[in-house]
């Protein structure tokens, strides 16, 4: 009877947890999600990542793409996020959150081909993205609908951004679209309200701004959240925003966006100004690019599917930078060579749609469900554009893509995710496709 009794509530708990692990829960409250009463929680995610790309790696496949048509294939082993989540409870509805990225293993010097710059070879010691905190904030709570957390917090637009540990996508890597175009994680510093009521979680957030500075061609904006001072510069301010409904079973629905001025939010202030003449005397005129405001407006939706065996998720992201060919022309021409920004053009729009299906064959076998184990056969499919032109701006035509990945997803445990894809990237009929093959393990949990 003991040992029926216990097999009871082992099966119970190894139930509640696979719900746990696929629980729709924002990734801004992950960290606290699991406390259930205790003071000190720690936790976290982790992938490997290993890939074989059967294309060049050539900087100039694009512009001379027959040239390196047939070029050998080149492989990479990656650990791209190893995370630490700490929380704590003070009591009183004060608590505390915490987490610590560490990207490709670590700080320290690298060499790096720029592909914007000819090809040029740097050494560099490594700062922003290798070594990252990504969230700290404090937290006062004054009821299930009201929260206020201030500090350095997840930026919930997109999908990718608000659902982004390793179990919440089934391709080895994050999905390519929101991560070409948007910050990703997307982390910044800030206040947030937050809340639950009925069937609807949300948010909203008031932050530092983006820089227009470090937009560029293949990325859009998704260096703008970053800063290569000891410091973010908050010249400007940006507001984001979203909203999840949970009314159908198994079935989360979201909408997010964000809005925010970027030029003028660099380091020095006076870019580009003429406060000054040569000799250093102040004229009283204006600043050369006062009117230029840079406005980003992103709205996205999003939703995910978590029932009857299947997983389906799926986003739809658009954006918007004002004045995008006088930022392009600035960073180019009338900036020095050595300042710390991205020097391509950036495009007016940008574009990001993504769906991905997985069913679990293991539920149609009777031991492998009855261990609670999973395997998920999935397929995914996505369109993104990193640079869509305003009038007059140069067109490149490889930043438009489709990306195609079949795979599977093997969970021996809840928490653990064996992953393999076959991947091609498509590109317009002037360029090579990519395809690749990468096989990855993760893992995501909390610990105490």
């Amino acid at each position: 009877m003991k040992t029926k009794v216990k097999t009871a509530l082992l099966t119970m708990a190894l139930a509640a947890s696979v719900e746990a692990s696929f629980a729709q829960v924002n990734t801004a409250d992950s960290v606290m999600s699991h406390a259930g009463g205790r003071k000190f929680s720690i936790g976290g995610y982790g992938e490997v990542a290993m890939s074989r790309n059967f294309y060049s790696d050539n900087i100039y496949r694009y512009s001379n793409a027959k040239q390196y048509k047939h070029d050998p294939s080149h492989g990479r082993f990656d650990i791209p996020h190893v995370c630490i989540y700490m929380g704590y409870d003070f009591g009183k509805g004060w608590t505390m959150g915490s987490e610590i990225e560490f990207e490709h293993t670590g700080t320290g010097s690298a060499n790096e081909q720029e592909f914007e710059e000819a090809g040029e070879w740097e050494q560099e010691v490594e700062k922003g993205g290798e070594v990252e905190l990504e969230q700290f904030w404090l937290q006062k709570s004054f009821g299930r609908w009201a929260n206020i957390r201030i500090g350095h917090i997840v930026v919930p637009v997109g999908l990718n951004n608000a659902h982004h540990e390793p179990l919440n996508f089934f391709t080895v890597y994050r999905p390519e679209g929101e991560n070409a175009i948007l910050p990703s994680t997307w982390h910044d510093t800030g206040i947030s309200f937050w809340g639950r009521k009925g069937d609807f979680r949300y948010e909203v957030q008031f932050l530092a701004g983006l820089d227009a500075m470090n937009f560029n061609r293949d990325g859009w904006v998704n260096s703008g959240a970053g800063s290569s001072f000891e410091f973010k510069v908050a010249n400007k301010y940006g507001f984001a925003a979203r909203i999840d409904n949970y009314s159908v079973k198994g079935l989360r629905l979201g909408l997010s966006g964000y809005y925010g001025k970027a030029m003028h939010n660099s380091y020095p202030h006076d870019l580009e100004g003429d406060l000054y003449d040569k000799n250093g005397n102040f004229t009283g005129e204006k600043k050369r690019y006062d009117g230029v405001k840079g406005t980003v407006a992103i709205g996205s939706f999003d939703f995910t599917f978590n029932r009857f065996n299947w997983i389906v998720r799926g986003n739809a992201d658009y954006g918007y930078v004002g004045d995008a060919a006088t930022i392009s022309d600035i960073k180019q021409n009338r900036t020095s060579n050595k300042a710390p920004y991205q020097k391509t053009p950036v495009g007016k729009n940008a574009v990001a749609v993504g769906i991905e299906a997985g069913y679990d064959v293991f539920s149609q076998i009777g031991k492998m469900r009855a261990e609670n184990k999973k395997m998920y056969v999935f397929g995914r499919y996505e369109y993104y554009d990193s640079y869509i032109p305003e009038s007059g701006q140069q067109r490149y035509d490889f930043t438009d893509k489709r990306r195609m990945a079949v795979g599977l997803n093997y969970y021996p445990l809840p928490q653990i995710a064996v992953k393999a894809e076959y991947s091609r990237r498509l590109l317009k009929s002037q360029y090579n496709d990519e395809p690749s093959v990468s096989i990855g393990i993760a893992y995501e949990g909390f610990f105490l």
